[in-house]
């Protein structure tokens, strides 16, 4: 029987999409604060080592690694496992490289990986001995997997501090993560110091760890805001390329860019030389000649051919200005602590892993203790084996099973075994060997339990307690136990550490002292088709006549003004002045659609002014429906380049006329069946740029509002209409949202 459960959706929305986030953050887009590997990571690493594909084992096709992982471990699409594993093997995004990849595995300037089946992967030394060894020694608590019938690591026993060697970034759901990668050994030796001392401060802990170490080099210019970013775990990184000078041939001079800032890495480098050829274009320099991009698998090399007498400081603090040669790097060190998101600072990282290093620890030398206690039972038992060795071959020869044999070394019983001797029944009576004792004693083979030599066990169990001895030290004395932490870490230091790549200073902040441009007056020009072009005041003066003729929008206006594009659609667009081309007069014009967002194929020009004289005035609205308003010309001066003049009354409807209040008395609409209404410009009401307006004419159910025109009392306004000349002045003057009178043809 179906059982009905009501309750209310939006708590049933919430909840839901509560759960979806936190699967979100934990399951798939964060890292662990332990092994500082998200789950993906995780389980391609563990699907890689079950897999077998060691370092010094033959290439396996990454499409096996991808389906073994998604069968197995990640149900969540192959796409994510391969992005993983070719991100994992990018020496350029990765501070330690945890895959060793063969074949395409993309670039540094954003060419993506090779399809999954044409490249192959194995693990790194590192990955196997530092973030996958010890496995085997019951350290970690395995899990089920997505349908229960695999166990997976719930973490792996990674010995390093993997969240600030490689760092880490993910976009979860209302958070996100981006921690910058370290130097190996400078995070070795923050570890060491941390366990020796853990009230050490984050000042005394930088002396170790001096900073991020980008893997594309770079200069951190702000070192100074390291340390609020280490105590807060949130902050600003800035980087700078590396920019050498070199010597050419005939004195020439190049700018040659041999390391980037790493968020450049990607299309950002295609990027970066865009805006090097704007700074040209734009003439906000002089000085390159000539930019190639000589980029190679041996490093970044781009390079800057730059004329004689070129100015290289001015040309450097222009390109960390105006290019992402100097970028930013946005630091929030957010990770899964205990199965919640929580940002940390350094101190908290580095304990939060030493702890996890003491509880590894610990579970290895406890299993470690454990196997060599039952060795010492084993070795114990044969030691006294050796002594009654004929007595256990007699037990042998006169027992009728395993059983018999068993019995009689663990509790002495002697039933249904023949004896040759009643003194040897009376010794075994006496056995007392354990389980596991006889257990070993029966496998032996008889010949090898014959010639046990005596010596040679005796040596074994000797090394046996010694190392009995030293688990138990290291297991119950915590400054043992540290011994072997900074041991190992030194050892991982020797084999794995390199120089730090990423230069450490404090800079000031460029400051580019632009060269101002020489403001001119100019008068804007623009012809029927929509061509516009610019020419100076006395070229305009000497062509008035043709210039009003031939176009049908003409204003004066300063280079520094803004053309306001007011269009049918109800959006104003805005143009630099400085932008439209200066020409001589009988130059043609470029499309107005060129110079900005405007596009003529969607939208129609009601109205072209300077923005220098839309701010005076208060212009009128009028569009197809009869709506009319007046908006304040002063909303319009905003820095957008694209912005909603008007709201219009439904989808269909389209702007006719704009118009300057001040400029007329009276406001006279047309519509398309011949109705005409005049009205005082003073009924219509003052609205924002957002209102749709009040009804200016009542509009049968087929018409609509074809024209408007502002006119006054004093200057008689005359339009052709119907083959004759009809007065605008002379027509009745009515009250606004009137049905207006039908003019005669």
């Amino acid at each position: 029987m179906e059982e009905i459960i009501r309750t209310e959706y939006s708590e049933l929305m919430q909840k839901s999409y509560i759960d979806y986030a936190m699967s979100v953050i934990i399951s798939r887009a964060l890292p662990d604060v332990r092994d500082g590997l998200k789950p993906v990571q995780r389980r391609t690493l563990y699907d890689m080592h079950e897999l077998g594909t060691y370092f010094d084992r033959p290439y396996r096709k990454s499409a096996r690694i991808v389906g073994d992982t998604m069968g197995k471990y990640h149900p969540h699409g192959d796409s994510s496992i391969y992005d993983a594993l070719v991100v994992m093997a990018q020496d350029f995004k990765k501070g330690q490289t945890l895959v060793d990849g063969h074949g395409n595995f993309g670039s540094i300037e954003g060419d993506g990986a090779a399809a999954m089946r044409y490249t192959e992967a194995r693990l790194m030394k590192i990955t196997q001995e530092v973030y996958l060894k010890d496995l085997d020694k019951d350290v970690i608590d395995f899990v089920p997997n997505f349908d229960e019938t695999e166990k997976e690591p719930e973490v792996l026993p990674v010995r390093i501090p993997n969240l600030l060697v490689n760092g880490a970034d993910g976009i979860a759901v209302g958070m996100a993560t981006s921690i910058p990668p370290h130097n190996l050994a400078e995070v070795a030796d923050a570890v060491k110091a941390y366990i020796r001392n853990k009230d050490l401060t984050v000042s005394e802990l930088m002396k170790y760890l001096k900073g991020p170490d980008f893997p594309t080099g770079g200069s951190i210019v702000n070192q100074n805001d390291l340390k609020e970013i280490y105590e807060t775990g949130v902050g600003k990184i800035r980087i700078r390329g590396k920019v050498e000078v070199e010597k050419g041939k005939n004195g020439k001079q190049y700018l040659v860019i041999t390391e980037i800032p790493y968020p450049m890495v990607g299309a950002n480098i295609g990027k970066f030389l865009c805006d090097v050829a704007d700074l040209v274009e734009k003439r906000l320099t002089t000085d390159i000649i000539d930019i190639s991009n000589q980029t190679s698998k041996e490093g970044i090399r781009i390079v800057l051919e730059l004329k004689r007498g070129a100015d290289v400081e001015q040309l450097k603090n222009l390109l960390f200005k105006k290019t992402r040669l100097e970028d930013t790097f946005g630091v929030n060190m957010l990770a899964v602590v205990n199965g919640r998101p929580e940002t940390l600072n350094l101190c908290q990282i580095l304990d939060n892993f030493v702890d996890f290093r003491f509880e590894l620890a610990t579970r290895k030398y406890q299993t470690l203790l454990a196997k060599e206690l039952e060795r010492k039972e084993v070795q114990e038992g044969l030691i006294r084996a050796v002594d009654v060795i004929d007595l256990i071959i007699e037990i042998l020869r006169g027992s009728k099973n395993q059983q018999q044999v068993r019995d009689c070394l663990t509790m002495g019983v002697t039933e249904g075994i023949r004896f040759r001797h009643k003194s040897s029944e009376k010794q075994a009576k006496q056995l007392a060997f354990t389980q596991r004792q006889a257990t070993a004693i029966l496998d032996m083979r008889l010949a090898k339990l014959i010639g046990l030599e005596l010596e040679a066990l005796l040596k074994e169990n000797r090394e046996t307690e010694k190392k009995i001895e030293r688990y138990e030290t290291i297991l119950n004395d915590y400054d043992a136990m540290a011994d072997v932490l900074l041991d190992d870490l030194d050892s991982i230091k020797k084999e794995y550490g390199r120089p730090r790549r990423t230069t450490l200073e404090t800079a000031e902040e460029i400051v580019l002292e632009e060269p101002k441009e020489e403001e001119i007056e100019m008068v804007f020009l623009m012809d029927r088709f929509g061509y516009a072009r610019a020419v100076d005041v006395p070229t305009y003066e000497r062509n008035r006549e043709a210039a009003d003729a031939e176009n049908r929008t003409v204003f004066r206006c300063m280079s520094s003004d803004k053309i306001c594009l007011f269009t049918d659609t109800g959006m104003m667009h805005t143009v630099r002045a400085k932008d439209v081309p200066l020409k001589k007069f009988r130059e043609k014009g470029t499309p107005i659609d060129n110079l900005g967002n405007y596009s003529s194929e969607n939208e129609r020009l009601v109205l072209t002014a300077p923005m220098s004289e839309i701010k005076k005035q208060k212009l009128v609205f009028v569009s197809m429906r009869g709506m009319t308003k007046v908006v304040d010309g002063t909303e319009f001066d905003v820095s957008k380049r694209t912005i909603a003049a008007t709201k219009l009354s439904d989808p269909e409807d389209r702007l006719v006329f704009i118009g300057n209040a001040d400029q007329g008395e009276f406001l006279v609409l047309q519509t398309k069946n011949g109705c005409f209404i005049r009205f005082a410009t003073s009924e219509i009401p003052e609205k924002k740029k957002g209102a749709v307006g009040v009804r200016g004419i009542r509009l049968e159910k087929d018409d609509v509002t074809e024209a408007g025109y502002l006119i006054t009392s004093g200057n008689e306004m005359q339009i052709e209409y119907g083959g004759r000349m009809l007065s605008l002045n002379h027509l009745k003057l009515s009250k606004r949202d009137g049905k207006g009178v039908k003019a005669k043809k």
